[in-house]
């Protein structure tokens, strides 16, 4: 009989283990695919979010230049009317383009002629010459006193110089006032947006590869390892990449397989690419682990069970019934003891022994666990039943000591009232996943028994995809370079503050720009000028919190809000101490040269609750002008014009 059993469940446990490693493989083998899929997803999704960013930055820089521009335009022509009929030479040109801080300004009379210029090669040109300059000459044929024409930046009809040039009429007479920039700061936008520049800032793991390919055409756009390498393997056919969309394998170079990701967006496929032995790697190593474990194992529990066979078959009925109705109400510490014969003995013996290996069994199954590499823990219990089942990651996953986790098992109502504890308050913006400390989230799910009343759960240690997503949230609300909120993302925390305003109380929005910056940029280099724009974000940082919000609108341009002042004075104060911090920390621009910042500042107030946010930052955007076109390097109030 004992040869029997033993050759059965020998037999038997092996089928289990083999059947035990057939789908612990497959499952694997898919979970390793879903999870690639799933980086590869969120790579492509960052990758969008890149480009869709860069190109928003690129359309909010052009707007906010373009106003800039046309204002300056504007300025110029207000002082061409009124001069009058005085003509200005080079020089006083070049005196009044360098005031209004633009590279180059022309005077055209009705003729179409540059009668005037800050550049004396271009006094004469004819305007109607030239198909760069040819859409000006429209200006001359308006009677639309306001009419103005912004040019896209372009080589100027002169010397071929990307230039970008605003026109706007003259009041006093007929003829329009032209002024020029260089577009450096558009073009540094428009290098951002470059498939080379976005995978530059994208970490890729050993054999990984990030590529774009052309929608229409399949031409290979950029590559994460560059563009001097063959691009003939399937992996990177059009055709093939179209059925990758939910993940597929492709031949790569030197008849690689590779695990293939792609992702169409707007023209072109954005694409992920992993060598399959690199994905499957760790999946065969964990496999043989789990075989040898399970072997061991596999002895162990033939052998005990040949032991128990030979030693412990016979127990007394009764005492037995009584013994296992104990254990079965959850006193898994009740010994069975029977006397009388040997065979019952035995038995009761052979139950005792079943019983631990029952309590054991969790922390079998948190071996496998451990062999499997998943931070991933169970717990089960029911009422009625004091002992808490639970795998033995469980203690690691919620932070608790040795002496905590065992007082918990041991008393089943203890640890549900732990658990709902823990479970009551999700994270923002989740349903099931709970922080432990400052650094640990878990995800908790439980269900309900099928029979009786108790629960199921699972714990998994979700730690570094809450951190993805938190570190994804940030960068979608800060300016990367100052680390300064987004303009879009300040507006709503203003609006917040405002709508939030304690009684009594003033909220300021200021304007903010830096006086001379386009020199410092020109001077010592752009590595420089962002230098001296962190400089300033570190010195806003080191504000009070409790009464400053900043953030960076664009280029030089950033803004603020002052909260929880008890009227102007406080304002002005919070104001001045900006403005004596920054005669505090002068910035080091070279070896020798050491400047302080200085700031031109608008700013208005309200204590209106429900005052607009846009009309604030418009009232002190025009104050920060005012400022700009009289005295820089100080503040004023915005001060309504009179009707």
């Amino acid at each position: 009989m004992q040869k029997t059993f033993i050759k059965y469940t020998a037999g038997i446990v092996t089928i289990a283990i083999f059947l035990i490693l057939f789908i612990n493989a497959a499952f694997s083998s898919h979970m390793l695919e879903a999870q690639q899929f799933d980086t590869f997803y969120a790579k492509t999704e960052q990758m969008i979010h890149t480009v869709e960013n860069n190109q928003e930055e690129l359309r909010l820089l052009n707007e906010s230049l373009n106003e800039d521009y046309l204002t300056r335009a504007k300025a110029a022509a207000y002082v061409m009317d009124k001069r009058g009929g005085t003509s200005m030479s080079v020089s006083q040109m070049q005196y009044l383009a360098n005031l209004l801080n633009v590279d180059e300004l022309h005077m055209i009379d009705e003729n179409g002629i540059i009668a005037q210029a800050s550049v004396a090669e271009y006094i004469g040109m004819d305007m109607h010459d030239h198909d760069q300059t040819r859409p000006f000459v429209a200006l001359l044929e308006t009677d639309d006193k306001d009419a103005y024409y912004i040019q896209e930046p372009r080589p100027n009809a002169a010397i071929g110089k990307l230039m970008q040039y605003i026109g706007v009429v003259r009041k006093s007479q007929k003829g329009f006032v032209q002024v020029g920039f260089t577009p450096t700061r558009q073009l540094e936008a428009q290098s951002r947006n470059t498939y080379d520049y976005i995978f530059s800032k994208f970490p890729t793991d050993i054999g990984e590869e990030l590529y774009v390919v052309d929608c229409s055409t399949g031409e290979l756009l950029g590559h994460s390892g560059g563009m001097e390498m063959d691009f003939h393997a399937d992996c990177y056919r059009l055709e093939n990449l179209f059925g990758c969309t939910q993940g597929a394998f492709e031949k790569g170079r030197n008849g690689e397989e590779m695990y293939v990701v792609s992702r169409r967006y707007d023209d072109v496929m954005l694409c992920a690419a992993l060598p399959r032995h690199t994905l499957f790697s760790r999946l065969w190593s964990n496999v043989l682990a789990n075989f040898f474990y399970l072997l061991f194992i596999e002895a162990a529990v033939i052998f005990l069970l040949s032991y128990l066979v030979r030693k412990k078959v016979i127990r007394g009925i009764h005492n037995i019934i009584e013994d296992l109705d104990a254990i079965t109400n959850g006193n898994l510490d009740t010994s069975v003891s029977v006397g009388g014969n040997r065979e019952f003995e035995e038995l009761s013996s052979g139950i005792n022994t079943m019983v631990k290996s029952i309590v054991s069994l969790s922390d079998r199954i948190s071996a496998i666990i451990e062999i499997s590499g998943i931070p991933l823990a169970a717990f089960e219990y029911e009422s009625g039943i004091n002992h808490v089942f639970a795998t033995s990651g469980l203690s690691r996953l919620l932070e608790l000591t040795d002496r905590e986790a065992a007082r918990l098992y041991r008393d089943a109502s203890r640890f549900d009232k732990y658990i709902r504890f823990v479970t009551q308050t999700p994270i923002s913006g989740e349903t099931d996943i709970y922080r432990i400390r400052d650094d640990r989230y878990v995800r908790i799910h439980m269900s309900d028994l099928s029979e009786g009343d108790g629960y199921l759960g699972i714990i998994t240690d979700v730690t570094k995809d809450v951190q993805q997503k938190q570190q994804m949230q940030y960068e979608n609300t800060h300016d990367a370079l100052t680390g300064l909120y987004k303009f879009a993302h300040f507006k709503t925390l203003a609006a917040e503050k405002l709508e939030n305003i304690r009684p009594g109380t003033l909220c300021a929005l200021a304007m903010i720009d830096l006086d001379y910056f386009k020199s410092i940029n020109d001077t010592y280099g752009h590595d420089i000028g962002d230098h001296y724009l962190k400089s300033f974000a570190s010195i806003l940082s080191s504000m009070p919190a409790d009464q400053f919000l900043c953030a960076r609108r664009s280029g030089d341009e950033f803004c603020l809000m002052l909260f929880d002042c008890f009227g102007k004075t406080d304002i002005e104060n919070c104001l001045n101490n900006l403005y004596q911090s920054l005669l505090d920390h002068p910035v080091k621009l070279s070896e020798t040269d050491l400047k302080c910042i200085r700031i031109s500042c608008g700013y208005a107030y309200t204590d209106d609750k429900s005052a607009a946010i846009a009309e604030l930052l418009a009232h002190a955007d025009e104050a920060l002008y005012e400022v700009k076109n009289t005295t820089r390097g100080r503040y004023t109030e915005y001060h309504p014009q009179p009707l």
